[in-house]
């Protein structure tokens, strides 16, 4: 998660350089680099987290960002600042990386209720 989450960070980074190097959009750009950029730092804090509902909170929060970038990067499609070839290959990345977080969240949930069965 942490490595996949990074890989994404790194793409979204060089695609604001692409996109506002050579098509100049400044605004959309700017929102996905915030929110792809933040996946990673969230999960790194939730690898800290003070209890497992820090954890599953802090999981949480980097799930909302990764849906909010996945919306940034359909927005940039539909606008066509983005080709369907650039767009598919990002967003299959995204939701990759989404679905690993999710998976996370429920297997902490799951080990949570089977914990206090014991």
């Amino acid at each position: 998660m942490r490595e996949k989450s990074m890989n994404l960070a790194i793409r979204i980074v060089n695609l604001f350089k692409h996109l506002v190097g050579e098509k100049k959009e400044y605004v959309l750009s700017k929102q996905m680099l915030k929110s792809g950029t933040s996946i990673g730092a969230n999960i790194r804090e939730a690898q800290n987290a003070e209890s497992a509902a820090d954890f599953i909170h802090k999981l949480g929060v980097a799930q909302k960002e990764t849906d909010e970038t996945l919306y940034w990067l359909e927005l940039l499609h539909h606008t066509e600042y983005l080709t369907e070839a650039e767009f598919q290959s990002i967003s299959q990345d995204t939701i990759e990386v989404l679905r690993i977080i999710r998976s996370a969240i429920l297997t902490k949930k799951e080990n949570r209720i089977l914990d206090s069965l014991r």
